[in-house]
């Protein structure tokens, strides 16, 4: 009996060696799981990429990712199924300055809010009479863009740890100073939220917590990681450490300073628990140096080659290779056929739909669905536009989630100098749902050598018909000759008068319609009411007489007559620059039918003018743009009316009534009630915003030039410039040297800052 008890026992002995060793050989056997953890470091984070084509390289799969600021970007991209070379591709292939700076493509703004743009040079909230200034440099909506497009493929992913690779990412509550763990609900806001660098982008709400970078508080998330199961944990480090009292020359350096206090003592302790630990020696780049993001991908290569041997070793140890990672694709075309809009208070349904200016459920282009959006910001309505795509089994649903700008009134301000109206300064008040949601009110009011005023009011519909109501008053002065009076008037012959200095003022308000055509034209159908006055001081008192009312006493009068018209309007303005345009094409179509005036010279009756100018502009090679245009108009009907008749020469951006520009003679110098005109204009960029230009016009103008047939003939004058052209904060400095065969003298032009 004790034989077999002892038998037994020794059986149980050897079989639980047997487990044991069976349970040892198979630990052994077990693949580690390996968790990398990317830090932020702005641009400096591009080099996490370099050091991702060395880790795909020695055949190491990833288990878990962890990312702060640009490490959480880099590291979504890679989770969500991008390989390093695929990053490496669409980084390069980026402008990030552009994305930074969200500047909005002009082709996204109506014709108001180009208008409105290109005016200002500066432009500040004024909400209960106190200025303020902007939170960030950037509202950080291009880069939105980017994100949402490159991680279509995976929208419907909510719990981060269903991604090709688990992915967690830090951001900072800006309220509490707490770490915010990101591991679920939408990527590219999670993203966002991580990366939102406080100065350079507006804070993140994200379910109701503002949120700014992960870097202040969390750098480098290395426990977070731990805990989602890493056992082996391959760390990025592009942090700065801090910087001598040399470096500390600006607020900013000293800013970072004291928020990598924090950030390098935390490293001290997570660099040992760091298994493969690659710091690439970035420390001459800058967070902003994106430029430069070639050289920095390659040496985030550089770093992690010299771990060459601890990667491959790790590599080794997993055998395995994963099989279900998605390969990653950014969105091509989608099919939005359910709208969801959030936290519109202040603006319209009507509103927001047209200003995306799409039809729900056709199949668009993500480009399109971008142009929309851009549309919105360009409003200046809405300080924040985060906005998901999500699968609904037909189709996807856009969910807009827009966060509305509280300032409702602005004080902008510009200053401009040129050869008619002289120097000119403007202030401008601004105020945004005045009567109505989605309207705007503008008042211009413009001191300087010429006093002048110009108001607008705008009910905008997008996509629908707007409603507008503009004013504006202009007047400046100009030495003419006097045989151009004559010949207009009805002046008597002075032989010892050559020229006399002419007075124009012109009060035009309008009320109109307009709506969008085709997604890029404007039509507009209104009323207007001119008045319009022609005077001089040169003549004598006696001359006046000769018109029906008498006129004052210091001043004599061609013309002082209201005038009441319809008219229609078309106008396509795909120019990406009004001044100095690189690509895109230009029509502006005007109708004016006459049918009532107050006759201070009694010779009315009903006619109408037209006018049109088309062009585009090309850039033939690196730099070097063409841009070519041709204008023309004519006067219908047997009116004797002169002061609607064109009248070319001089150089401007804002053609004020019918005064066209035409380079080589000065202002007021050509008169007709028709003319055409060709004009071309080489823009050669030599050095950023720095322009070369050379200029060439040509025209016909008479009377009825169409009737017979002498606008199709050899252009009878001419004219040449050669300029330089600067992109200033003012606006755009141009200088000219003009000149026409058809006359001995030339000028110098100059133009400096935005028109208006």
């Amino acid at each position: 009996m004790n034989h077999f008890i002892k038998n037994g026992i020794r059986m149980k002995k050897k079989i639980a060696f047997l487990l044991l060793l069976v349970c040892t050989l198979v630990c052994s056997q077990e693949e580690p799981k390996v968790g990398l953890v990317l830090s932020g470091g702005g641009a400096k984070g591009l080099a996490h990429i370099g050091a991702l084509k060395i880790i795909e390289e020695a055949g190491v799969e990833i288990d878990y990712i962890g990312g702060t600021s640009m490490g959480a970007i880099v590291g979504a991209l890679y989770a969500s199924g991008y390989t390093a070379n695929e990053l490496d591709s669409i980084f390069k292939s980026t402008d990030f300055s552009k994305l930074i700076q969200d500047n909005v493509p002009r082709g996204a703004k109506s014709f108001y809010e180009k208008d409105d743009s290109e005016r200002y040079a500066l432009g500040l909230p004024f909400d209960n009479f106190k200025v303020s200034f902007p939170e960030a440099i950037s509202g950080g909506q291009n880069i939105y863009n980017e994100f949402v497009r490159l991680l279509f493929h995976v929208k419907d992913i909510r719990d981060f740890n269903k991604l090709p690779i688990p992915f967690l990412c830090i951001a900072t509550n800006v309220e509490t100073g707490d770490p915010i763990l990101l591991d679920s609900g939408y990527l590219p806001e999670a993203i966002m939220a991580s990366g939102t660098l406080p100065s350079l982008f507006e804070p993140t709400e994200l379910d109701g917590k503002i949120l700014i970078d992960g870097g202040v508080v969390n750098n480098y998330p290395i426990d977070e990681v731990k805990n989602l199961g890493a056992d082996v944990i391959i760390g990025i480090d592009v942090q700065d450490a801090l910087a001598k009292r040399e470096s500390l020359s600006s607020a900013t350096e000293v800013l970072l300073q004291i928020n990598n206090y924090r950030t390098v003592n935390d490293m001290v302790k997570k660099r040992k628990e760091t298994d493969i630990y690659i710091q690439p020696n970035i420390e001459d780049f800058s967070v902003i140096d994106f430029e430069k993001g070639s050289t920095i991908i390659e040496i985030g290569e550089i770093g992690a080659k010299e771990k060459w041997m601890d990667l491959k070793a790790l590599a080794d140890k997993k055998q395995s290779k994963r099989v279900n990672r998605i390969i990653g694709k950014s969105m091509d075309s989608l099919s939005i056929n359910r709208l969801i809009i959030e936290g519109n208070n202040r603006y319209t349904r009507g509103y927001i739909k047209g200003k995306l200016r799409f039809n729900l459920a056709d199949k668009i282009p993500f480009e399109k669905l971008k142009q929309g959006i851009n549309n919105l910001a360009a409003t200046g309505n809405f300080k924040a536009i985060r906005y998901e795509l999500v699968s609904n089994g037909l189709g996807t649903d856009l969910i807009l989630k827009l966060k509305e700008n509280t300032t409702k009134m602005y004080i902008k301000m510009s200053a401009h100098y040129d050869d008619l109206y002289k120097s000119a300064a403007l202030l401008n008040i601004t105020r945004k749902n005045l009567l109505l949601k989605d309207d705007v009110a503008s008042f211009d009011f413009i001191l300087g050598d010429h006093v002048r005023y110009n108001f607008q009011y705008y009910l905008d519909k997008g996509f629908y018909w707007s409603f507008g109501v503009n004013s504006n008053f202009n007047d400046f002065d100009k030495e003419v000759d006097f045989g151009l009076i004559r010949s207009n008037f009805d002046v008597p012959d002075d032989p010892n008068i050559s020229e006399i200095n002419l007075d124009v003022t012109d009060l035009t308000n309008q009320v109109y319609l307009q709506t969008v055509l085709k997604e890029e034209f404007a039509f507009s159908i209104g009323l207007e009411h001119k008045l319009l006055r022609y005077s001089t001081r040169t003549l004598n008192n006696n001359i006046g007489a000769l018109a029906a009312v008498p006129p004052p006493t210091d001043r004599t009068f061609f013309e002082n007559s209201n005038y009441f018209s319809t008219y229609g309007k078309l106008k396509l303005d795909t120019y990406d620059d009004k001044y100095f345009p690189t690509k895109g094409l230009y029509f502006d179509g005007d109708f004016h039918y006459y049918i009532l005036s107050s006759d201070f010279n009694n010779n009315f009756k009903d006619f109408s003018i037209t006018k049109a100018r088309m062009g585009g502009a090309f850039t033939w090679l690196k730099n070097l743009t063409l841009n070519i245009e041709t204008e023309g108009g004519f006067k219908l009907g047997t009116s004797n009316v002169s002061s609607f008749d064109f009248i070319l020469g001089g150089f401007g951006s804002e053609p004020t009534h019918n005064f066209i520009p035409f380079f080589g003679y000065d202002f007021l110098s050509l008169p007709g009630n028709s003319f055409v005109k060709a004009y071309a204009r080489l823009d050669y960029e030599f050095a950023p915003k720095n322009h070369a230009l050379f200029t060439a016009n040509v025209a016909n103008v008479d009377d009825d030039l169409f009737r017979t047939g002498e606008w199709f003939t050899e252009p009878n004058f001419s004219g040449y410039g050669i300029g330089y052209g600067f992109e200033s904060f003012l606006g755009p400095l141009q200088i000219y040297y003009s000149w026409s065969p058809q006359r001995n003298e030339s000028e110098v032009l100059f133009s400096i800052g935005y028109w208006f």
